[in-house]
């Protein structure tokens, strides 16, 4: 009698066997390839958003190519090795003067002395860009602006694998609406909920070691919105054309504000000129320093500075149907420890105890009131997660860091009450031979 375990007889069932034997090898083979990044699989993008002028071809869930989870859940490393994140978008510097650039061997031996600090700013990008997705699949109406920004910064702490000052967040989240243009996050108890005729700019950073990206654009489900958010989106792009190597700041706020006010808009019967909102700008990018010194004006005239090899810039620029100048007011919510602040003898416990936690763990980075009341204090990485790290009555010891010079409030930027703003926002480094725009995408 034959037992359950005889193997077959004869040729034919003997080929069969190495043939199953040699299919199970390789479904192993593929089963541990997959589990090396966490169990992901990769796929086909299929998910639209829910916003507007995003592109045809964009798709929420893009990452599942890379063998990114949906939602994403894989730190990006672990995705790409060393030195192979991807490159952004290359054009060329302006002017003649700058001709040679793209052929000179010592300009592309310059660059690959640099190319750690390249591979870098391209893996915060990469992170940036995933993140980016995840948000403009949960940016519908009805989501609370409170969930919005905790699932947005969750995420970018997933896939950046945030470890304190040397990888994480870059600055708060802005959700900003309307006639806000900038620096509104959610403080506690906002129950805030984004509606259908709401125009929401959403800015967050990533950074590893210090090196900040800084990427921003407008979330709209109104069609009728449609050429606010082109004019503002085609003057950032007008903007990354004019940026290079011995340009002037203030020819690049020329070029925007021809093509940011070459449009209009109707609503409610009425036509608005969008105007560029005059007093806010692009800025240089240092290390651990969102705003390092030179503003990139939007507006022509002004600073005849000139931008130089290898800065980091964020070209943004801001559209408005008001008109066209921001003031600070509502309740603030962002706040950052001056880069050079003064050393100031500090008499309050409380004051010293809530300086020491902004030194550990945010440096000079940008905070907000929300992290501070979470348990691990805004870093399960530096402070665990046991809530001995969650800030309790620190509104004082705030108002006393910032009366006293050594953190900065950032209130809410405003026009006037009425109107729509917009913005988009890209990161570029100056490189010797080309400029990239390491943040590119949808």
């Amino acid at each position: 009698m034959a037992s359950e375990d005889e193997p077959p007889t004869g040729d034919a069932e003997m080929e069969a066997a190495m043939l199953d034997l040699t299919k199970k090898k390789k479904k192993k083979k593929k089963k541990s390839a997959s589990a090396s990044n966490g169990g992901a699989a990769k796929g086909i993008p299929s998910k639209k958003p829910h916003g507007r002028l995003l592109g045809e071809n964009s798709f929420t869930d893009s990452y599942i190519a890379l063998g990114q989870t949906d939602p994403p859940s894989i730190p990006v490393c672990n995705l790409f090795t060393e030195g192979s994140f991807p490159i952004g978008e290359i054009q060329e510097h302006p002017l003649e003067s700058n001709a040679f650039r793209t052929t000179s061997a010592e300009l592309r031996a310059r660059e690959r002395m640099q190319e750690n600090l390249y591979d870098k700013i391209r893996h915060a990008s990469e992170v940036h860009r995933q993140v980016r997705k995840y948000a403009q699949s949960i940016a519908k109406p009805g989501i609370k602006l409170t969930d919005l920004c905790e699932q947005i910064e969750e995420t970018n702490r997933k896939l950046v694998r945030e470890d304190g000052l040397t990888r994480g967040i870059g600055f708060p989240t802005g959700c900003s609406l309307n006639h806000v243009a900038a620096h509104y996050t959610p403080n506690p108890g906002d129950d805030t909920v984004l509606q259908y005729d709401d125009v929401m700019k959403i800015d967050f950073g990533t950074q590893i070691d210090g090196r900040i990206i800084d990427s921003a654009w407008t979330v709209a489900f109104n069609p009728r919105y449609d050429p606010l958010l082109q004019a503002v989106k085609d003057a950032t792009n007008a903007g990354i054309k004019a940026i290079g190597i011995d340009v002037r700041l203030c020819d690049v706020g020329e070029a925007i504000q021809e093509v940011m006010e070459s449009y209009e808009v109707e609503l409610d019967g009425q036509v608005y000129p969008v105007k560029c909102i005059r007093n806010l700008n692009g800025h240089s990018i240092g290390p651990y320093q969102i705003h390092a010194g030179k503003s990139v004006p939007i507006v022509k005239g002004g600073d005849e500075t000139k931008m130089e090899e290898d800065e980091i810039y964020a070209i943004e620029t801001f559209g408005t149907t008001g008109r066209g100048y921001i003031v600070e007011d509502l309740e603030c919510s962002h706040y950052m420890k001056n880069f050079h602040a003064p050393h100031v003898p500090l008499r309050l416990p409380r004051s010293k105890k809530l300086l020491a936690h902004i030194n550990r763990t945010f440096g000079t980075l940008a905070f907000c009131r929300r992290w501070l009341e979470r348990p691990d204090g805004g870093s399960t990485a530096v402070n665990g997660n046991d809530g001995k790290a969650q800030q309790e009555k620190y509104m004082g010891a705030l108002k006393n860091l910032c009366d006293v010079g050594i953190v900065q409030a950032y209130p809410p930027l405003v026009d006037v009450k009425g109107c729509y703003t917009a913005q988009y926002e890209h990161t570029c480094i100056l490189r010797p031979t080309c400029k990239e725009i390491v943040s590119r995408g949808d």
